[in-house]
């Protein structure tokens, strides 16, 4: 397909960032995507809606977490880091900040039940709780291949009174439970609403997904500045459809002598079906209703992908991360999986912290990358999420 021009009249409209992004669905889709997005744009209007979210994320998700700096993993690499503790928000990850107020949403919008897809499982198990909370009904569906190396999160979600449906179709992965989720979305859209989990798919949800996630970064420019009276030198995040990284990059885009680090699944080594990283093998198309960077043939035919990280291994990343790499606000690196697991026995010896194996690939990057730093430099790292889940792959 022609790729849009960053000048051109749709890359101004809503839903587009630069030349990527937009709403690329079947007609069945059409009309509940308008209707979301006009829901949406009418609750961030609301008063009472942000009240109800702000109190959601005081009182259930345990918000503000903490910005704790790493003194032990800081003075091993020679630099000063801080870590953002999202691991400790109820539920274990950062997914629960959009899953809550989607589901405020939801709730607003006279729904009667909600879907979701979820690849690590930790965004099933958010939309679980807050469905559970909200007292609606809930589905997830979550592929074969990571249902059988997540399964504490299987067993979480079915505890909170989820139904999740395996996906066996295609890799088994995230990439096919999306499809499932949008498959069942749009047979049944006016009595059901979609949870998707990341930055990504078609308008809004790329926008929505990350204004729920800002918070994070909001809370951490102040944290910063009242610990350092400064901010750090660089913010590194995974990125797997890039809503941990969105969610904290987008509070510091304006500071434009902080650097913003995603961090990509490097998996095995280079070639087809070895890894997950999109700005290293990939070109722009079209994947779930959005146009960005993703692994693809010559023929436009999806790549397997892999990452030991259940959350990182999806073959398209977020429209929004996209534009950021086009125009030089953010660059995109990727860490193996050897190395995010080394990086997740070190933050354990040194910091007593288990990270989930998505976050462990940002502080894995930032093992590799310590001779960057000078002495006294400052770098945040985003901690998606705890790694409880992983112990069967850190410890087999």
């Amino acid at each position: 397909m022609k790729t849009p021009s960053s000048d051109s009249p749709q890359a101004n409209r809503p839903g587009w960032f630069g030349p990527f992004g937009g709403r690329f669905v079947p007609e069945t889709l059409i009309e509940p995507l308008r209707e979301l997005e006009a829901a949406y744009a009418a609750a961030r209007r609301d008063p009472r809606f942000k009240a109800e979210l702000k109190h959601e994320l005081a009182t259930f998700v345990g918000r503000p977490t903490p910005l704790p700096f790493a003194g032990r993993l800081s003075e091993t690499l020679g630099l000063r880091v801080w870590l953002k503790r999202e691991d400790l928000t109820h539920t274990g990850a950062h997914k629960i900040n959009n899953t809550v107020g989607q589901i405020l949403l939801a709730r607003r919008m006279g729904k009667k039940r909600v879907i979701a897809e979820t690849g690590a499982g930790q965004h099933g198990v958010a939309t679980a709780a807050a469905a559970a909370r909200a007292g609606l009904p809930c589905v997830v569906y979550m592929g074969t291949e990571d249902m059988a190396r997540q399964a504490p999160n299987v067993a979480r979600m079915r505890m909170m009174g989820a139904t999740v449906v395996a996906v066996d179709a295609g890799s088994r992965t995230l990439k096919d439970a999306t499809s499932e989720a949008l498959r069942a979305w749009s047979s049944d859209s006016r009595e059901t609403f979609y949870v998707l989990g990341s930055a990504l798919g078609p308008h809004p949800y790329p926008t929505m997904v990350r204004d729920f996630q800002t918070v994070i970064g909001t809370e951490a420019h102040a944290q910063i500045l009242k610990e350092e009276r400064r901010l750090p030198c660089e913010i590194i995040a995974c990125v797997g459809g890039g809503s941990n990284a969105i969610g904290i990059f987008t509070a510091f885009l304006k500071d434009t002598k902080v650097r913003l680090t995603g961090v990509e699944a490097g998996g095995t080594g280079p070639g087809p079906g070895r890894h997950a990283a999109r700005f290293s093998g990939g070109v722009p198309g079209v994947l779930h209703g959005t146009y960005t960077y993703l692994l693809q043939d010559e023929n436009g035919q999806v790549l397997p992908t892999h990452s030991i990280s259940a959350g990182l291994d999806y073959p398209a990343v977020g429209p929004e991360h996209a534009e950021l790499r086009r125009i030089g606000r953010a660059r995109y690196v990727h860490a193996s999986d050897k190395e995010a697991l080394s990086a997740a026995h070190e933050l354990c010896r040194l910091e007593g912290i288990l990270p989930a194996l998505e976050s462990s690939h940002a502080i894995a990057y930032l093992i590799k990358a310590k001779r960057r730093f000078k002495k006294n430099d400052i770098v945040m790292v985003n901690l998606s999420g705890r790694g409880d889940k992983d112990l069967g792959t850190l410890c087999p």
